[in-house]
């Protein structure tokens, strides 16, 4: 079974990306829905072929899409997709974006994909296993030692994602950061994975925005939760916190209490 869903989440990336490739800088129409972030022919040409390979395969899984929606989303086992995870940077040339295929078994993240179709990079992360990570540019897919925040980089898409009430929280942890690194989606998590960054603190993401990626984080050995420390899980307020080091979590937790 787990051989078969991991075939079935590299099959659909496979997919995904063969859609997304031929777009990337090109002349796209790009439109606004109701967040402002701009959907293209791409995010739902690639959602759509995601969705029809893993029905074929397991018709009685539920999934979740950034596009379209929820079916079965009761189900044991439910894949959570977002096509292109990073849209202003696909639709600004940039290739710091990629397409995420989670999957959650009773709610639990255990499988994971974050796919770059136009580097030709690839995390997968599988419970229980090393991470596999391949890409023309190298890297070892294995998270570093860093115990101390002061020592750590930080990533963080944008200071926007932030409310009110969450910034003067992230602006203390900033400042008990050595650096901070603006942008990347969740490519900065696949970094992480390589042990380039330390530690990523995000707000405001959606299911299809993490799924994939806790897996991966901890196939490489870290750990990603909320901000209190506590496991992601559907419904949640979508505040995240990935260390490279686990012992880094506590401190960058207790900041952002």
């Amino acid at each position: 079974m787990r051989q078969a869903l991991l075939e079935a989440a590299e099959a659909a990336a496979d997919a995904a990306g063969a859609v997304i490739r031929p777009l990337f800088r090109s002349a796209l129409l790009v439109e606004a829905k109701g967040d402002a972030s701009p959907v293209t022919e791409a995010d739902r040409a690639a959602e759509r072929t995601i969705r029809t390979l893993l029905a074929e395969r397991f018709p009685d899984h539920g999934v979740i899409g950034e596009e379209y929606g929820a079916e079965r989303a009761e189900a044991e086992y439910v894949w959570v997709v977002d096509p292109i995870d990073g849209t202003r940077a696909f639709v600004t040339g940039r290739p710091l974006f990629g397409s995420l295929i989670g999957l959650l078994h009773r709610g639990r993240p255990v499988l994971g994909v974050i796919d770059q179709p136009a580097t030709g990079e690839r995390w997968v992360g599988v419970e229980g296993e090393p991470l596999r990570f391949r890409g023309p540019m190298g890297g070892t897919p294995r998270t570093r030692a860093c115990a101390r925040l002061a020592e750590a980089e930080l990533s963080c898409t944008s200071h926007e994602m932030f409310s009110p009430e969450e910034a003067p929280r992230f602006a203390k942890l900033r400042a008990a950061a050595r650096r901070v690194t603006w942008g990347g989606d969740c490519y900065a998590y696949g970094l992480l994975a390589l042990g380039l960054v330390d530690v990523v603190v995000e707000s405001d993401l959606k299911p299809w925005d993490w799924a994939a990626l806790v897996p991966v984080i901890e196939a490489a050995g870290g750990a990603m939760t909320d901000w209190a420390g506590e496991p992601l899980r559907l419904g949640a307020a979508g505040q995240v916190a990935a260390v490279g080091d686990k012992a880094l979590l506590s401190e960058v937790c207790g900041l952002l209490a």
